[in-house]
């Protein structure tokens, strides 16, 4: 999607309205006289890019997602090089080719993890895969239930 005679402050500013707008319809932040901002947001979106983002919403889906780890955190698909090249560029506001969000990087746009209102919890660093972490329950009740005299080759030879 081109957007003609958009400088790059004024897409990062676009990105940061929709984003924020996101944000308040979800009741993700909380803002005294929330209808008249998000009334404000909306008269300084354009109409195209507000059309799809109220059809997106109407689904159920979030209209706008950041890229992490060059993946959109919509559908946790991966994006193409081009994709994270333009979204880096900020010129143009891009959609992921397979859910049709639109998409950020949030060190572009200026918001970071804190300010946004995170999608899913992150895993605990603690946190182990369940084979993993089935294998260890494994090994250490096996370690911890000796068994009595081994009955292997050698007790059979005796």
């Amino acid at each position: 999607m081109i957007l003609a005679n958009i400088g790059v402050n004024s897409m990062k500013t676009l990105l940061q309205n929709l984003i924020r707008l996101q944000q308040l319809e979800l009741e993700e932040i909380q803002v005294a006289d929330a209808t008249r901002v998000i009334a404000d947001l909306r008269n300084q979106i354009p109409t195209q890019i507000l059309g799809h983002y109220d059809r997106l919403m109407a689904r159920g889906k979030k209209g706008i997602v950041p890229v992490r780890g060059q993946a959109c955190s919509g559908c946790h698909m991966r994006l193409p090089i081009g994709t994270i090249s333009e979204l880096m560029k900020a010129e143009d506001i891009q959609l992921c080719d397979s859910c049709g969000r639109y998409l950020y990087l949030e060190e572009v746009v200026g918001i970071t993890a804190s300010s946004a209102a995170p999608e899913t919890a992150a895993p605990t660093p603690t946190a182990q895969p369940k084979k993993k972490a089935a294998r260890k329950k494994a090994a250490s009740t096996a370690a911890s239930a000796k068994p009595g005299p081994r009955k292997g080759r050698a007790a059979r030879k005796t």
